[in-house]
């Protein structure tokens, strides 16, 4: 009966059009696409073949696509895609992929030492790396990772985890790691450094991270005998303002072009000013005076009208707002029968803008091994590991709020969310010039349904001929085979 059906597909007559039918068939499009990058990527070839390895990648694409629960991937999801064709799994549900996490935790390390070797071809590697920590919060109170900490996502009251993603020069992570919530930023960096060493046999490191993770302890201990390694880092607005006071760089040498100096201890000092953030600095600076200029008024015009409030309140009011836009050098403000007067600091004004728009990157490596613009570069790539940190979280992959409770199954979900990413970066990055969205690609791809046709009670999916424009040009730049 199959073959008669194929006859048909070539167009040999075996039987009438009225007695096949067809209907739409379940998505294919983007799962197909992941599990061929994901291939392409070595990821596949890591998680292996056994079930554990297949429920996997289908959590990777279910992160990339969906973003929703386990219950709702293997409950309904999974229901519209073709999961059997493409990942050849076997019936699975929302408790499968919990223990699928548990699975991911335990072989996380394996996993990325296979895909760091596929990506690099066996080969020993002198590379930089790029590191950086963020947090995320959660649902709940009862994960065991759950800690109060430095909130960036800006939830209160919400504990939270935090994460380090260690990327290569080209962004493309390498590993990342799951802490708990009130670990501080330079206390993950050791782990970071442990892994290079041990876990993918790393030779030389360039390790960049910034000036909040990378200090003098940090410093201290890439130097060590262990590692005899390097850093990039920059420094902070006070430690640029010793720098210069101990007349080590002068104020004068910040320009648009970067300059570097190199002090006898081998320590090179990459300076730049930029225009742009410096112009952004200075008109913020100068809104929040207006700010306060516009408060003092309105306060003063309450007191006129309002015989028996206390001068006092309002003084408490305008400084508690000087105070939070970090004005308190520049503004200094009095009271004189019941008029408050703002006394503005020209010179603390002037001073403040000194250095807008001004950074350092410091560093130990030598001239030889990486050039000043390369080194002002690679400082500059850190942003590609904040990106990766902005895909996970917040916008395509949305991996927060966490809702996991045991520290198994939250390690599993943050590493699919690192797997994912590098999909996600891979396909983005090929299909840059089409200028798509991250989001409009995968929507695209997910709408191309196999073409069903029913054949005496036997079903065959066929990949339809007809596509978009859009996924056809999606499909054709990635190289991409759908049948």
């Amino acid at each position: 009966m199959i073959n008669s059906f194929e006859k048909i597909l070539k167009g040999e007559k075996i039987t009438t059009v009225k007695d096949l039918q067809l209907s739409q068939g379940k998505s294919f499009g983007a799962i197909k696409v992941i599990s061929e990058i994901g291939k392409r990527l070595g990821i596949k070839q890591a998680l292996g073949n056994s079930e554990q390895g297949k429920l996997a990648l289908f959590q990777i694409a279910g992160r990339i696509i969906t973003q929703g629960s386990r219950n709702y991937l293997a409950n309904e999801w999974a229901n519209l895609q073709s999961v059997k064709a493409v990942f050849n799994t076997k019936k699975f549900n929302h408790n499968d992929l919990y223990k699928n996490l548990n699975w991911l935790s335990e072989n996380q390390d394996r996993i990325e030492n296979k895909i760091f070797s596929y990506r690099n071809n066996n080969e020993p590697i002198k590379e930089i790396f790029l590191y950086d920590v963020t947090s995320s919060y959660l649902e709940g109170s009862k994960n065991e990772l759950a800690e109060y900490g430095y909130n960036r996502d800006k939830k209160r009251g919400k504990k939270q985890i935090v994460i380090g993603l260690l990327t290569d020069d080209k962004g493309y992570p390498i590993s990342i790691e799951v802490f708990k919530g009130n670990t501080g930023d330079t206390k993950t960096v050791s782990s970071q450094l442990e892994k290079l060493k041990e876990n993918f046999g790393v030779e030389r490191v360039i390790f960049v991270g910034d000036k909040g993770m990378v200090k003098s302890g940090q410093i201290t201990e890439i130097e060590s005998d262990k590692y005899k390694w390097n850093y990039l880092t920059t420094i902070t607005k006070q430690q640029i303002r010793t720098l210069i006071s101990d007349k080590v760089i002068q104020l004068d040498l910040f320009a648009e072009k970067i300059i570097e100096i190199k002090t006898q201890d081998n320590i090179r000092y990459i300076l730049r000013r930029n225009p742009i953030r410096a112009e952004d600095l200075k008109n913020n600076r100068q809104s929040k005076i207006d700010k306060i200029k516009a408060f003092v008024s309105e306060q003063n015009i309450y007191l006129k009208e309002h015989k028996r409030a206390e001068p006092e309140v309002a003084l408490r009011k305008i400084n508690t707002l000087i105070s939070k836009l970090k004005l308190n050098k520049i503004i200094e403000l009095t009271e004189t029968e019941r008029v408050l007067i703002a006394t503005f600091n020209k010179q603390a004004q002037n001073k403040a803008e000194e250095l807008d728009g001004c950074y350092v990157v410091k560093t130990n490596v030598p001239e030889e091994n990486i050039s000043t613009q390369i080194a002002h570069d690679r400082y500059k790539g850190l942003a590609d590991v904040e990106f990766a940190f902005r895909t996970m979280k917040t916008t395509l992959e949305e991996i927060r709020p966490i809702y996991v409770r045991k520290e198994e199954n939250t390690r599993g979900h943050v590493f699919v969310a690192m797997l994912a990413y590098m999909i996600i970066k891979y396909i983005t990055d090929a299909l840059s010039e089409l200028n798509y969205s991250r989001k409009y690609i995968f929507e695209s791809l997910d709408k191309i349904n196999y073409l069903q046709y029913i054949h005496e009670e036997k079903i065959i999916n066929v990949a339809p001929e007809n596509l978009l424009e859009c996924q056809k040009k999606i499909i054709k730049v990635l190289k991409i085979k759908l049948k």
